[in-house]
């Protein structure tokens, strides 16, 4: 896929208008049936990086609706941007079918994390129909308050050694190259998305203690803000569980696990793997096949 040279939000805000009525790459498709949600919570896109799964994450997209969608940080990777231009037009596609649903009236807000942090200067404006923030508190349809922000603020590594933050994603860029090549050979052969980053992840020590660590942080400082709950990003971690007392929810990423924290109409909250989702798909769309294995 050809790399295009120019940001859809570059030069002026004014230039969204012109940008959401321009034509995606990749069409958005007409489905009838989609999933419906209250809310629908995703982060970790990183886009303007070869690790974020584009055209998983337009699946989704061209799949669901809701009510409201939070981007609960690192959209866009401006590290690695700094270091290598990189913006495929796919990802150019996603960020068209966010500000489309904008405009369609879907409630977007967005909490910019440590990898799009640059963004937080605009904390308390609208762009394009999409409300950024610091953090906020989403309250669900059967009552509950729950807090919703990045969690890099809790990520001892990120405030105090940023150098070392730089270090480890650089190494983190490494092994999803290596993901990448993974895939590559697993459509290949025939077989499901798997990340390999994910199940290395797990297997070692050190990553399951931080992240356990960190799960505890957050839902201890959410417990001292007096809400019931608290979802975050960060980790690239999905997960759903009550820590003394406090509702914890991670969406996880669009990395390596590729998954949504949803909530339904009666204040339910699940999880979704996309990955599971598609090769769940009968039948399965040949183009939409053809298109994830030429990612």
């Amino acid at each position: 896929m050809a790399t295009i040279t120019r940001l859809p939000f570059d030069g002026h805000v004014a230039d969204l208008a012109d940008f959401t009525a321009s034509n995606p790459t990749i069409p958005e498709r007409v489905i009838g049936g989609r999933k419906q949600f209250r809310t629908i919570w995703i982060s970790d896109i990183h886009l303007g990086t070869r690790g974020c799964n584009a055209e998983m994450l337009i699946d989704f997209l061209d799949h669901v609706d809701s009510d409201t969608i939070y981007l609960v940080g690192d959209i866009i990777d401006g590290w690695q941007l700094k270091k290598k231009f990189y913006w495929p037009a796919a990802h150019n596609d996603i960020v068209w079918r966010i500000l489309k649903r904008a405009k369609r009236g879907t409630r977007v807000i967005y909490v910019p994390g440590n990898h799009d942090e640059i963004f937080r200067q605009f904390t308390g404006l609208s762009f394009g129909g999409v409300e950024i923030k610091r953090q906020a508190i989403h309250q669900t349809a059967d009552g509950r308050r729950l807090l919703v922000l990045h969690g890099d603020e809790f990520d001892a590594i990120t405030l105090s050694h940023r150098w070392l933050a730089h270090l480890g994603d650089a190494a983190y860029t490494a092994v999803m190259a290596l993901n990448r090549w993974c895939n590559k050979y697993r459509r290949w052969r025939g077989l499901p998305y798997w990340s390999l980053s994910k199940h290395a992840k797990q297997k070692v020590k050190n990553a399951v203690e931080f992240i356990s660590n960190f799960e505890e942080i957050v839902a201890k400082e959410a417990g001292a803000r007096g809400v019931d709950g608290v979802i975050a990003g960060h980790i690239h971690t999905a997960e759903m569980r009550e820590i003394d007392g406090i509702e914890y929810y991670n969406d996880g990423d669009w990395v390596e696990g590729c998954t949504a924290l949803v909530e339904h109409y009666d204040g339910r909250m699940e999880i979704l793997h996309w990955a599971d989702e598609i090769a769940a798909r009968e039948p399965l769309d040949p183009q939409r096949v053809e298109a994830l294995a030429a990612a």
